[in-house]
């Protein structure tokens, strides 16, 4: 006697109908937002958006954007780990407050994350009045012009209006998507793989080199990917720290913004290209580390 079939019972349609409305969607959210951009790019004859796009001005607002994307998201990729590995295996007092902050510039608006940043750090702030050589002299309770004063000099920094005001208001906003991408993966790893290394004579560093970091890399990668990605289209926890000063500290997304003021759409859209092509080739090279990273250490199957 034949076994009847049982049918099986899922709660989302087919592989056909599922696909369709994942492709209509995305078509409509990503793609023809996308096509619009190059569509109103292609407006502009290959000359003028050459000259578009090669402005002393607006080439210096891509070496800004990504220079300091990457090495906002660098830094984010250290400390993230760092702080995901604190709050996976130990307990302090406090935990689970500093466990909700780390969410924080998710849920805090970006003008709101930048005039805090920028109050904070400006000469007056609470901060930025002990960074600049004055502060720094006080606090040591020497004149700026002594022999002491003049020495604590070099190691001021004026945060706020400059680059490095961008460059923290870019970590602020980044660490979370490290911290978040790598936490899941540190409670995962066993502590018997730890144990383990540490029994066949294995020292701290290379426990963490050889079991710890091959497990942790490509979810580390793609933190840096998201923390990278979000800070090179930043903008609100951006403007209010940065200054804007041609050729020192604007952005391009400033730049666009710019632009469209001029009123000139399509200078704004080849700006948007040229962002677009440069975030999708680094973003390609991140994904292919993280792919080879996952082969590497088996966890593509």
């Amino acid at each position: 006697m034949a076994t009847p079939r049982i049918r099986q019972t899922r709660v989302l349609p087919g592989f056909g109908p599922t696909l369709g409305y994942t492709l209509f969607w995305l078509s409509i959210i990503v793609l023809l937002p996308l096509a619009a951009v190059f569509i109103r790019a292609s407006e502009l004859s290959l000359e003028e958006f050459w000259t578009a796009v090669t402005a002393p001005r607006v080439v210096a607002s891509y070496k800004l954007s990504f220079g300091l994307s990457l090495a906002a998201a660098a830094l984010n990729a250290v400390f993230g780990l760092t702080l995901a590995w604190c709050l996976v295996r130990y307990r302090f007092p406090g935990k689970k407050l500093v466990d909700a902050l780390v969410d924080l510039p998710f849920a805090l608006p970006t003008a709101v994350a930048g005039i805090a940043l920028t109050a904070l750090y400006a000469k007056n702030g609470i901060v930025g009045q002990y960074l600049d050589p004055d502060g720094l002299a006080r606090v040591a309770l020497f004149a700026k012009d002594s022999a002491i004063g003049q020495f604590l000099e070099p190691f001021s920094a004026k945060v706020a209006f400059k680059p490095l005001g961008i460059f923290v208001a870019l970590v602020f906003i980044g660490l979370p998507f490290v911290v978040r991408t790598v936490q899941p993966v540190l409670e995962d790893l066993d502590v018997e793989l730890e144990e383990a290394a540490v029994s066949l004579g294995a020292g701290r560093l290379q426990t963490f080199l050889r079991v710890i970091v091959p497990v942790v890399l490509p979810a580390l990668l793609t933190g840096f990917a998201l923390a990278f990605a979000r800070a090179v289209g930043e903008y609100g926890s951006v403007i209010f720290i940065a200054g804007n000063i041609p050729l020192v500290s604007e952005i391009t997304p400033l730049m666009i913004f710019i632009k469209l003021e001029q009123p000139d759409y399509a200078g704004a859209t080849a700006i948007a290209v040229v962002m677009l092509l440069i975030s999708f080739v680094l973003l390609f090279i991140i994904n292919g580390l993280q792919a080879w990273a996952s082969r590497r250490t088996g966890r593509d199957r």
